[in-house]
């Protein structure tokens, strides 16, 4: 049966990364509604460590797992890496004898132990104590009881986690009460959205990038631009020698890199790399999303029957978070980019089959799986292929990044 996954991150005070959680994507036959708690730990633990390399998934950084009252108790997590595996404690697990000893256990052994959902209870005092990083949802809990809650875990070492973080308000909100942690997509949208000028620099990559977008774009240009800047042909050098293409022999020279990516994949990586230069300011994660949204949608451009140009999707997928990374509004943007139609009315999020591609990876992304299934099945795509789907375009981010 095939069973796929997602990851959503988890980043620090600096919006640097620190962690992801992995969630359970259903399958076919399964959906998130229809799956018990044991079963999609089972799954998410079995692909992310069983079936598939977990490095490719976490990019060598800690995994968040939920696990259930069932598998705490028989002591699962011992049967995984302490260091790639924090495990999760559901809000809905009771503090029974036999949880505190797993928890226990688990410290001791040296395993991260988080408190999902967290809401104060006398009772939950004996997990707290062995607890590394509380988990509360900021936009379910009202600001009072947060604030209660803060004041009685300032008893206890543990650092502090906000869920559900949307908008940059609330990350500051969230980063003046004291936590350490923040999961949520607040760093996928612009900070500000007003008519702004940008500087030189941002103003010569956005021009560039309007250049290799264009479908006439000469070659030799290219050549120049990679031969001229050290940095993009570091970048190309380390890009063709990762593992995402699996190389017998390492390439060396200029010649040999352009030879092997072909004009059509070389206009692409310049754009990758003028995508992440104009986020610089921005946090890491917020590339390596687009990246991974951007081959994606290209991938399920190339699974679905509708003919269509997946190459288009790729560049769609890349662009859908200029506006956050250059804070200005994306309709502006689109101004000044020669891009198809299709692909500005699906960044604008209008209706159409381009916008139904966008909209599948960020439905997957925010499990938001009542949005995502019925997208799959307007799309073509078959389940079975949405997980390598997923996990190649989480290897060819890691590539470049």
């Amino acid at each position: 049966m095939d069973q796929y996954i997602a990851r959503q991150p988890i980043l620090n005070v600096h919006r640097k990364l620190f962690a992801y959680e992995l969630l359970y994507r259903g399958d076919k036959h399964y959906t998130l509604d229809k799956v018990s708690g044991n079963q999609a730990t089972a799954s998410v633990l079995s692909s992310a460590f069983l079936t598939k390399d977990i490095e490719d998934i976490s990019g060598h950084r800690p995994c968040f797992v939920n696990f259930p009252q069932e598998l705490l108790e028989k002591m699962l997590p011992l049967s995984f890496p302490k260091s790639q595996v924090v495990v999760e404690v559901l809000e809905d697990v009771k503090p029974s004898a036999k949880v505190i000893d797993a928890c226990h256990r688990l410290h001791k052994a040296g395993y991260k132990i988080a408190l999902d959902d967290f809401v104060y209870d006398r009772t939950l005092e004996p997990l707290l104590e062995l607890a590394d990083i509380v988990k509360i949802d900021i936009r379910m809990t009202p600001l009072d009881t947060i604030l209660r809650t803060l004041k009685l875990l300032s008893q206890h070492n543990v650092k502090l986690l906000a869920e559900k973080v949307e908008t940059m308000k609330e990350f500051e909100q969230a980063n003046k009460m004291g936590f350490s942690y923040y999961q949520g997509y607040f760093f996928c949208k612009p900070e500000k959205i007003k008519i702004k000028i940008l500087s030189a620099n941002k103003a010569i990559m956005l021009q560039l990038l309007a250049e290799v977008t264009r479908k006439e774009t000469d070659i030799d240009k290219l050549h120049k631009i990679i031969q001229t800047d050290l940095a993009i042909t570091y970048k190309l050098f380390k890009f063709l020698n990762s593992a995402y293409f699996y190389r017998l022999q390492e390439v060396k020279t200029v010649k040999h890199a352009i030879a092997y990516l072909g004009e059509r994949e070389l206009r692409r990586f310049i754009m990758l790399m003028i995508i992440s230069e104009l986020a610089t300011k921005k946090p890491g994660e917020l590339v390596r999303l687009v990246l991974v949204r951007a081959k994606f949608c290209e991938l399920l451009g190339l699974a679905s029957p509708h003919k269509i140009d997946a190459s288009e999707l790729f560049i769609m997928g890349l662009f859908s978070l200029l506006d956050a990374m250059l804070d200005l509004n994306m309709k502006d943007i689109l101004g000044n980019l020669p891009v198809s139609n299709r692909v500005k009315e699906a960044l604008l999020l209008e209706p159409g089959l381009y916008t139904t591609f966008l909209k599948v990876p960020i439905s997957f992304e925010r499990n938001q799986s009542a949005i995502f299934t019925p997208l799959l099945a307007e799309l073509g795509v078959e389940h079975k292929k949405v997980s390598k789907c997923y996990l190649t375009a989480v290897n060819y981010a890691n590539g470049l990044l």
